[in-house]
Order: C-alpha cells, then structure tokens, then sequence
C-alpha cells in the first residue's frame, strides 16, 4: 500500500484537491450570501473600478481585489452617486445592497464568480501543504497533510466565501515556510521572497502581525545556536556577525514587504481624495477624544494623509487600528445558553473541540503526546551526552538548531491560540483558522514519522495501515457531512444541525441558507397546490413528506411567511411578496409561519436583558415545523396554538 501510494501520489493529489473544487463551486452556488459578503465584495469591486479605498477599510485590499476580478467583465452597474459613497462614512453595507439587489445586476452570479478566486487560492494552499508536509515527512507525509486540510469539513465551509479567514491561513503558512528558507539560508534571494510573502500576508488580514514576535524570536535564537565551523577562532565572534547578518536583513525583509504593501495600497487607493480619508480617520479616532491613544492615532494617521506619497500608509495603519479597537471593544455573542458582550475563556477551545471532526481531534491529540515524549527522550538523551562530550548550552543549542521547523510552528500555534482565547472577540472558530495548517503539518510529520520508525516491519505495516484507516474515517465523515460545512459539529454536539445550541454567528449561521429557504417555500406550496396530505402518508409525491413534520395546512399554501434573517442576502430578492419582515419583540405576535435564523433565536431566548414578551422564547412551546439546512427554522403558529402563546 506505502508503494502504491508513493508511485501515484500526483494522481492522488489531483483527486484530492478535484474534490475540492467540485464540493466548494456547489456551495459557492447554493449557499446565500454571508453577511460579511455585502462588505467584502462591494469594496473589492470599488477598488479596482474607482481606485479608492472608502469602502471596509478595517481589512487589506488583496483578497478583495481578487475576488472582485471577475466582476470587471460583467459590466455591472454601481452608482456612486448615492450616500453609501458620496456622505457616509464607511457605508460598506448599503453598498452591497445597491450593487447586489438595487441596481438590476444579478446577484447570484456576482457572488457566485466574486467566490471563485477563494475557491482556486483553497487549492493552491492545499498543494502548499502537500508540498511542506513532503519536505517535513516524505511523499506519506505530504498525502496525510493534504487529506487533514482538504477534508476538515471548515476549510471546506469557508474556501467559498469572501472573506479574509482562509486566506490569512494559507498566506501566513506560505509565509512561514518562506522565513524558515530565509532562516537556514539566508541568501539575499531568500530575503526577497521572504519579505514579498511577509508583504503578501500583510495585504490579507491585519492579524498577521502575530508572525512577527515569532520571526523576530527565531531570527535571533537561530544564529546563536548556529553550528560554528572548525576554521572559526572565536565562537563569540561568529554569533555576534551572525546575529548581525540575521537581524539586518529580516529589517531589510521588512522594510521590502513595507514597500509591497505601500505600492499595493498606491494601487487601490491613489484616487480617494485627501478630504474623505481624513473624514473617516476623524470619526474613527477623533482628536477630541479623551483617550489619549485615540488621540495620537489620530495625530499620527493625519500627518500621513497630508502628502500623496505617505497617503497610502495613512490607510494601511488606519486599518490596523480599527481592528485594535474593535477587538478591545468585544462583540456582543451567543455561546452555550449565554449571551454577553465580552468573550468567554472557554470559547475557542470548545469550539474546536465540538467542530473539528472525532477522528482529526484523535490524530491531533495523538501527535501532541508523541511528540511530547519523543521530543522529552532527545532532551534527556542530549543532555545525557553532553554531560559526558560538551557543555549542557550546546547540547540545547543542537537540539533548537535541528527542531527549528517543527518548534516554530508550535510556538505560532501556542500565541496565537493564547491571543485568541484571551482576547475579547469570540464570532467563530474561523478565528482560529491560521493555526490549522500548522496543526495539518505537524500532525502528519508526528504520526508519519512514528509509523516509518517502527524496526519491525509488521508493526511498521500496522501503523500505517491504521493511519490509512483513520483518514478513511475522515474521508467519509466529510462527505457524508455535504452541503453543510460551514455550520459542521461533530457527533458530541449532534452534528451540523445541532450545532447552534452551543455556538452561532459564523460557527451555525451566517446567513448561508436563504437560498434553501426560498426552495422550501416552493416545495411546501407545490405540495399543499395538489390537495394531498402527508400526514396521512398517501397519495403525496415523495418530496412531500420530508418537508414537514408534520405538514400543518394541507391544501393551503403559503401565502405570508414572517422572516427574520441574520445574512447578507435580500429577502425580497429571494421569498418574493411572501415574506413580512419580523422581529423577537414584534407584538401581537400572529397565526401563521415565521422564519427565523438560529443565530437571533439563540441570541433572544438566552438574553437576559430581554422580558419574555421581547424575546423568542414563546418558541420553546411550539416545535418547529422544518430546519432549513441548518441555520432557518419554521414555525407554524395556529390559531390554538396562539391562545396559549398569548
């Protein structure tokens, strides 16, 4: 089987990263637009029509730009004559609602090709993984990488959207890997593809900012535990001009990947007009403020503005400190039976625990202990030996210089999860997606390298075997799991359409699921349009019986249904004239169907704030006819039922 693997491993690597793709255009296309979409998209397209970055400035322009490529060859119209983009300030939103739905573009096949470039950079990444893990643990090792990334069931919920969490990911793997080339090399050629791909991350998402605490620490451990050559008269000497040469050119890497970053928002913002950035730097941080802070951010970012060569910095450091500020402010959230506008501790790691699939938690757990013991034994066996041939600093310094790879991604993981969960935003596990590819990497080098270092042949060939079996396990568990990754909950928290008990917002629902909520509604009427019954289980087409339990208006289709919907899609766009726009402390409440996200249902019933008569909780005392997919549910209130509620 290893044979097998190891001489058609391209073929492999090819269907892998083919199913990718197919799973992720289908639900590019089905899935509705996410609320962060009618943000991302509208801004990409405005930067490369109107070179002015007005529009979310809160998140680099490159993956924005990319998605909104496409989009220069349909010929859509946007008119930035109305006040999302002559007086608002930042009016992200309603520029997504005229370019989506106001001005006769269509909307489907916007986001549709907007997702694509997402879709195609998840498959470069995947192979970016392969070719690591390869290097890591050989042509098994790059396999195993690959089927952990391209089968988690969150990678596959997110590479459609157009959104900044995948890409962070896989910019900040590329990036490490190109540092870590730079650090065993340090070539003048590896300080430029260095500092691009540093530049690269930074144009994703202003969190990667966390890769530089771990550079710089290993640009300075490295040349000091550096093996010293024979020739050398003074090992002082040799790590004082090697920390040096390390430490002058990661500034020059730096101040290169500063320069990227400068021409690429010279690029997208060269026609905003001084006024309108100083507008929005005004309102964000205003110089009457009382926090000091705010105030010298204000200071700071309008002295950049005041020439057109420091413009495009002005821009790139406002970015950042909006996404300071918000982070220090929180975000009000749902999790697990409570609602609060400050984080929980316990979030981040509940959440990986209840959404990475059983079988990845078992491999990962598996690999944290066998790397613990294994990494223990070369210490006390280092140790042992330089008690007897060489100073016990040395011995330390070997073993630093040999794990430097593996020993700076756990560092990675170990601050950014430490930041994550001390941190006071708690919107999703997607939050955590830029440890993953390193927890995909160490994870197969781990297990891989335990299984080919068995002496014995059959317990080697056990090993392997049940390695092999296990990510079948994966496999399967995945694709059983289609169409629903995004909301995806393993077996512990009752799977994708229990999920939102513990965790909503980007976790459950993100408003993914309006399309399959106008499918419905098509499917109930044609149903009750024929005159049958499916509660009596006869005389009904097949569909009929599985889209409601039980079916509450035989004969009567639906002509109004109350919606309300936490997304970025329109519902008139979708459900027609047959919705009325609904809320939790909507009164009198009324006989007849309600739609309601999952995300404002959970975050109704468990707000303490709000009195009974405010929230959904009257919903505890009715089941819900139908989940759609697995963010909507509907109810059907009669005219009984309304007696009791009232």
């Amino acid at each position: 089987m290893q044979n097998f693997l190891e001489k058609n491993y391209k073929i492999i690597v090819g269907l892998i990263l083919a199913f990718m793709f197919v799973v992720s255009v289908l639900n590019a296309w089905w899935d509705s637009a996410i609320f962060d979409e009618d943000a991302h998209i509208p801004a990409g397209y405005s930067y490369l029509t109107m070179h002015d970055m007005r529009l979310n400035p809160e998140h680099p322009p490159l993956l924005k730009d990319l998605a909104a490529f496409p989009l220069l060859f349909m010929h859509l119209k946007f008119d930035t004559t109305q006040k999302f983009w002559t007086t608002d300030i930042n009016g992200q939103w309603d520029a997504g609602h005229n370019l989506f739905w106001q001005e006769g573009n269509n909307p489907d096949q916007i986001i549709f090709w907007a997702r694509i470039p997402i879709v195609l950079l998840s498959l470069l990444f995947g192979f970016f993984i392969f070719k690591w893990g390869k290097e890591l643990a050989g042509i098994l090792g790059g396999l195993f990488a690959l089927t952990l990334y391209a089968f988690d069931p969150n990678i596959l919920g997110h590479n459609h959207f157009v959104t900044t969490d995948l890409g962070i990911a896989g910019f900040m793997m590329i990036s490490f890997y190109y540092f870590l080339k730079f650090i065993k090399d340090p070539t003048w050629k590896n300080v430029a593809i260095g500092g691009f791909f540093l530049a690269i991350v930074q144009l994703t998402k202003f969190s990667s900012i966390m890769l530089l605490p771990i550079f710089g620490l290993v640009a300075i451990i490295y040349p000091l535990v550096k093996k010293i050559p024979a020739e050398e008269k003074s090992a002082a000497l040799f790590k004082l001009k090697k920390l040096g040469e390390y430490l002058g050119k990661s500034f020059i890497a730096l101040a290169f990947s500063l320069f990227v970053v400068w021409l690429f928002y010279a690029f997208n913002n060269y026609a905003i007009p001084k006024e309108k950035l100083a507008e929005t730097i005004n309102f964000y941080f205003s110089a009457t403020d009382i926090n000091v802070k705010t105030i010298y951010t204000n200071k700071i970012l309008i002295a950049l503005n005041q020439t057109a060569l420091l413009r495009p910095l002005s821009e790139y450091f406002l970015g950042i400190a909006m996404v300071f500020k918000r982070v220090s402010g929180g975000n009000g959230a749902y999790f697990m039976g409570a609602v609060s506008g400050t984080a929980f501790r316990a979030y981040f790691p509940t959440v990986f625990a209840f959404k990475e699939p059983l079988v990845m938690l078992f491999l990962m757990l598996s690999a944290l202990l066998l790397a613990f013991w294994n990494n223990l034994k070369a210490l006390i066996s280092r140790f042992r030996d330089s008690a007897q041939k060489s100073p016990l600093f040395s011995a330390f310094g070997d073993y630093l210089r040999h794990h430097i790879e593996t020993l700076a991604m756990f560092a990675f993981i170990i601050l950014y999860a430490y930041i994550s969960i001390t941190g006071n935003l708690n919107i999703g596990f997607r939050h955590l997606f830029p440890i993953l590819p390193f927890a995909y990497l160490l994870t197969a080098k781990t297990i891989i390298d335990f299984c080919q270092n068995r002496k014995n042949l059959p317990t080697k060939i056990v090993f392997l075997s049940a390695t092999l079996i296990l990510s079948l396990l994966l496999i399967i568990e995945t694709v059983v799991a289609y169409p629903y990754y995004m909301s995806y909950f393993n077996q512990m928290a009752g799977g994708p359409k229990n999920g939102y008990r513990y965790a909503t917002d980007s976790n459950a629902d993100w408003g993914q699921d309006l399309k399959r909520l106008r499918v419905w509604i098509n499917d109930y009427n044609s149903c009750a349009k024929i005159l049958c019954d499916p509660n009596q289980k006869v005389g009904c087409p097949s569909n009929c019986y599985s889209i409601a339990t039980p079916f509450p208006t035989p004969g009567k289709p639906i002509d109004k249904i109350r919606v309300d919907y936490f997304g970025g899609a329109d519902i008139k766009y979708y459900v027609r004239d047959k919705y009325e726009i609904w809320y939790d402390s909507k009164r009198p409440l009324e006989a007849g169907w309600y739609a309601i996200s999952t995300n404002f249902l959970e975050g109704s019933i468990y707000d303490t704030t709000k009195k009974d008569q405010d929230s959904y909780r009257w919903t505890r005392n009715i089941a819900p006819v139908y989940q759609v997919g697995t963010s909507i549910f509907i109810y059907y209130v009669s005219a009984e039922d309304l007696k009791k509620l009232n």
